[in-house]
C-alpha cells in the first residue's frame, strides 16, 4: 500500500514550472489521489489551509484548491 502525503496534494494542485498559479477542484483531487483516500485528502487539506500553505476558494460552484505558499 502506498501511503499518500500532503506533498502529492501539493504536486497534483501545482508544477512551479508549467502552472505554478493553478486551481485544482476537489474532485479532480479525488479522481486523481483515489475516492478511498478521500478522509485522509480532506484533513490534510485542512492542515494545509489552516498552515496557509493552500487557499481553499470557490471555482465554478464548486470547493477548490490553490497553491499559495512555496
Amino acid at each position: 500500500m502506498i501511503t499518500m502525503r500532503k506533498i502529492d496534494i501539493l504536486n497534483f494542485i501545482t508544477n512551479n514550472r508549467k502552472a505554478p498559479n493553478d486551481i485544482k477542484t476537489f474532485s479532480s483531487l479525488l479522481n486523481h489521489l483515489g475516492a478511498s483516500n478521500e478522509p485522509n485528502i480532506k484533513q490534510m487539506l485542512g492542515e494545509l489551509v489552516q498552515a496557509r500553505v493552500v487557499r481553499e476558494i470557490e471555482a465554478n460552484g464548486e470547493k477548490s484548491y490553490q497553491v499559495i505558499a512555496r
